[in-house]
């Protein structure tokens, strides 16, 4: 997954908040509309875009939008994507840049 010295960072940095790290766990148990998991944090919808988009620009997570029967507006989905992060020397030593 991680093959750039920037491809970690970003995965760095995505892990780097807790809010962003119960989100991530929240989407690994479940998808999540995005009303549904801020009312869930407690949070803005705001600022939870804020960290949805760090954790999609990291590869962690995508979303999904959804036309439902009687809802004429489309909800945004989202949910972890399957990853596995090892950080060792041999991933340090071969990362490009």
């Amino acid at each position: 997954m991680v093959q750039t010295i920037e491809e970690l960072v970003r995965v760095g940095e995505a892990l780097g908040n807790p809010v962003r790290v119960r989100i991530l766990k929240m989407l690994c148990e479940k998808e999540w509309y995005v009303y549904e998991l801020a009312k869930e944090l407690g949070i803005s919808r705001q600022l939870l875009y804020l960290h949805l988009k760090k954790l999609e620009k990291a590869g962690l997570v995508e979303s999904e939008l959804r036309l439902e029967p009687n809802d004429p507006r489309a909800k945004k989905y989202y949910r972890a994507k399957q990853f596995r992060i090892v950080i060792d020397n041999e991933l340090l030593k071969n990362l490009e840049g």
